[in-house]
Parts: C-alpha cells; structure tokens; sequence
C-alpha cells in the first residue's frame, strides 16, 4: 500500500509511524521547510509530551472539546502507552508534581529525535516544502496534488494540525467534511484599562478565576503580566470559554480569588481574627493568605487602607472591601494575547463524521483524520499532545487495517 500523510508535526509523525511495516510505503506531506515544529517550542523548548496517567474518565475531562469522542480512543493508546513507547526507545520521562510529563533531558529534541529514528528505521520518506493544494477523490484512492508534482495513495490520513482560519481547509474540499470555523483556545486575558498590569511578574500558585454571568470557572496558578493576566488557571479557563469569549469579542469580567482556599467568610474571620491577636502590628508589614507583599498593598490600596495603620484600626467597611478584594476581585478584560507560540485551535473537521475506532471518514473509505486538524483540544498540561499520539497511532494501525 501507498500512504500519504498530510502533516510533518506530532500526529503527522505517529501515524506515519504506525502505518508502516507489511510492505508499505508511507509519505509525509509538510508544507513547511520545518517538521515538528510545534514539538520544539513545547514547554519552554522542554516538550510537555503528556499528562501522568489517569483513569480514561478523568482524563477526558481536561478536553473542552472532544471528551466523549476521546473516550474512545484513549481505549485504544493512552497516556501510560505514550510513557512507555517513548522509555522504549531510550527517552526516560519524569513526571513533574503538576503531573506534567516531560523527557529528563528538559530537552524537547529528545522527542523529535525519537521520532525522527523511528521513521527513518521504518524508511517513511518525507517531503518537507511540499504543501497539499488539493486532495482529489480517486474510486478508493487519493490524488494529492502540490507545487512539486501529484501523488497517488491508496490511503491518505490527514494530520495537518490545526488552521487559524476557515480557509486553511480549502484544500479538502472535496472531501465534503463538515468544517467547524477555528476559533483561538488557550490564551491569556489582556486587562489595558486595569492598574494591576504594574505588578507583572507576581504569581500566585492557586487562584480560583471565573466568568461574571456564566458558570465558567476554573482554579490553579495565577500570573500578573505586562498585558494582563496569564498561567495555567487563565488559559485552562479560556479553553473552555473558548466560544462563548470569541461571541462576545473578547470583552468581559474576569472574577478572581486570589487564594482558592479560602472563601468569603473564612477571609473575614481570619481578619478579624487576626486584628484581635496582633492589635498593633502595621498592615503593611504582614501581608496574610500567602499573598505577595506587593499585590497586598495594592489590595490594601484598593480598599481605602493606608499602609500605616494597624489592624486594629482598620473600620468595619475597611475590612469588608478587603475581603471583596480578596475575594472577588474584578478585572475587566478587553482583548487576548497567543500564549507563546503554542497556538492551539478550537475548530476543525467535526468529529460526528469521524469514527472514534478507527478515525476513518464516515464517507470516504480509506480517509483518516489525526491530531488538531479535528475539532478536539484541551488544556494545558500535556493533554493535546496526548490526542496527537492517541488520535494518530489509531489512524496509521486503521489504514493499514491491522486488527488493534
């Protein structure tokens, strides 16, 4: 068998890989002059390349988009199985506290390298600064057809990763799939008209932030930028309010508790308390709840506190607005900023016209979709590469119809 794959990134590669073996010759498409591109930038350049394992119904959960579909295809290649396929070929992971996974190298090379032996073992040639314009129907087969000539296969998965804009997809358009238009996931919240930008660089390890008039939420680590705010509890968050920020143009109210351990009344009995036991003691000097001295005294600052007073100054309405500050403190966000240069969309070929068995086409034997080019993502954490090796070792094993 002839099979072509569309896409030299994490799921190009995967079910390139899986497609080989049994005589067949397997070709990926790049259409940049870079392959895996996206592997090399990961996390901080160290490559997050999945999440410690978890039962398969926890791990669906941190995908805003896609949680049923995954459910089964984590049955078939799941986090423990990308663990083991990468320590197997001389690539020891370690699992970081967060339960991100990364190569002990810290070193996102030692992915690619992985990947790139394999493929060249398995003699998968690859043709980078080869674009796809146009994939033709052909009986079962597939013409692909490029600026350096067409290409003939007898199975074609397409692993292009995911396109910014509607238009990215143009070139399966005779595939009649159902395109679901891309939206941005993941990025952080720009708040221009807000004085907290002034304190960037201050984190705090467990915030619970939420979206004033729905139900989105989301608590984890927090950090004050030069445009706004940011860190894992952001971006998770923006992932799931993906849809509903990109209808309202990214303007909104950001709600945050600066420490999630605490709640409205716990923050008010514990300054009361506090006042009582240490009377004299200056508020600016003891900043409370692990908060960081100077987003405390812009806090005090905020509720009408001068520095100089001590606690057992403090006024009833003092205290009050300190703990809405702590509490809920509000944040208008008017804009969003790309986290780095992990891009990740919201979008793609609808999964109801995809078989999570075997991600084939529900219309086009033969046709197979991995990775981001679907409309599956998740948060950060390690999870969307875990759907490019899942999504794309069950494409290649499919194409090449090796019972799995």
């Amino acid at each position: 068998m002839k099979i072509g794959v569309i896409g030299g990134g994490a799921a190009g590669y995967f079910s390139a890989i899986h497609a080989s073996g049994k005589g067949n010759k397997v070709t990926i498409f790049e259409k940049s002059p870079k392959l895996l591109s996206k592997v090399k930038v990961s996390g901080g350049g160290r490559c997050n390349v999945t999440h410690r394992p978890l039962e398969i119904s926890k791990l669906v959960k941190n995908y805003p988009r896609g949680e049923k579909f995954l459910k089964k295809v984590f049955r078939h290649f799941k986090c423990e199985d990308t663990i083991d396929w990468f320590e197997s070929r001389s690539v020891p992971l370690k699992i970081e506290a967060d339960g991100r996974v990364f190569p002990c190298s810290d070193d996102s090379q030692s992915i690619i390298d992985a990947l790139q032996l394999e493929a060249s073992k398995l003699k998968i040639e690859v043709k980078a600064s080869t674009g796809i314009k146009e994939v033709q129907l052909n009986g079962d087969s597939y013409l692909l057809i490029s600026d350096k000539g067409e290409f003939l296969v007898d199975a074609l998965i397409i692993a292009g990763g995911g396109y910014p804009k509607v238009e990215g997809y143009a070139f399966m358009s005779n595939l009649k799939h159902k395109i679901i238009s891309p939206i941005p996931s993941l990025f952080t919240f720009n708040t221009p008209q807000e004085p907290i930008k002034k304190l960037m660089g201050i984190s705090m390890p467990d915030s619970h932030v939420k979206i004033e008039g729905t139900k989105l939420n989301y608590q984890g680590p927090l950090l004050i930028t030069h445009w706004g705010v940011s860190g894992p509890a952001v971006l998770k968050l923006s992932a799931f309010g993906a849809a509903w920020l990109f209808e309202k143009k990214y303007q909104a109210k950001a709600i945050i508790n600066w420490n999630g351990d605490f709640n409205e009344q716990k923050y008010l009995d514990h300054l009361v308390q506090y006042a009582k036991s240490h009377p004299n003691r200056k508020v600016s000097n003891y900043a409370l709840f692990e908060i960081p001295t100077r987003l405390w005294e812009y806090l005090c600052d905020k509720s009408e506190i001068d520095l100089n007073q001590t606690f057992n100054s403090l006024s009833k309405k003092q205290i009050n607005k300190l703990v809405q500050n702590l509490f809920c403190h509000i944040l208008s966000v008017n804009g969003k900023t790309t986290f780095k240069e992990e891009f990740v969309t919201a979008g793609g070929i609808s999964i109801e016209e995809v078989n999570p068995e075997t991600m084939e086409s529900i219309f086009h034997p033969n046709l197979y979709f991995a990775g981001e080019v679907l409309n599956i993502d998740g948060i950060t954490g390690g999870f969307n590469f875990q759907a490019a090796w899942s999504t794309g070792y069950l494409a290649g094993k499919s194409s090449v119809k090796i019972t799995i």
